[in-house]
């Protein structure tokens, strides 16, 4: 919990600090936002939590490359007689970003892979060791201008079978929405 508040902390004194350079060209810029949803399947989480910073570059008008991280806290929950553990994902992904108009409407994803950090342990009363991580997918849609983007997502880490146990399968995905801020690098 200490990491999730430090990076919302981080990302507030980034925001605040950049304000005044709205003037500056859209090529290139620096993405901060938070994302809240629903853990699916809900076999041993409940709900998330996160913030993300990415750096995104516009290669056309209409098409972004960049890089994303930042971090999601998952709460865990009682299920079948465990009493699982929350897990923290922190992403080092790829973003690409498709902008059919210059304020509307875009679609795009971030890949790469997904770091699973917290409770080495699926459960408090389990011995399941937890995956250290997997493939990295989020997709999103959502609406853009200049400065805003608001978004609704599908999140997930692929594990594999690792951390399952008994009566029931170990996931890390949610199913949310979140907003971003958009500060201009120049060109």
């Amino acid at each position: 919990m200490k990491m999730f508040k430090q990076a919302i902390l981080g990302a507030g004194i980034l925001t605040a600090g950049v304000v005044s350079a709205q003037s500056a060209s859209m090529n290139n810029m620096i993405k901060v936002g938070a994302t809240a949803g629903i853990a699916v399947p809900s076999d041993n989480l409940s709900a998330a939590v996160g913030v993300d910073v990415a750096y995104q570059n516009l290669i056309t008008p209409g098409f972004g490359l960049g890089v994303a991280t930042g971090y999601t806290h998952y709460f865990g929950k009682d299920n079948n007689g465990y009493d699982n553990n929350d897990v923290g994902v922190v992403p080092v992904a790829a973003l690409f970003r498709i902008y059919p108009k210059q304020t509307g409407f875009y679609f795009g994803a971030d890949l790469g892979y997904g770091f699973l950090v917290g409770n080495d342990k699926v459960a408090a009363n389990s011995t399941a060791d937890r995956p250290d991580g997997g493939f990295y997918l989020k997709p999103e849609i959502g609406y853009h201008n200049r400065d805003w983007n608001f978004f609704l997502q599908y999140q997930k880490v692929f594990s594999g079978s690792n951390g399952d146990v008994v009566n029931q399968d170990y996931n890390v995905g949610s199913i949310g929405a979140g907003f971003s801020y958009n500060i201009p690098l120049g060109n």
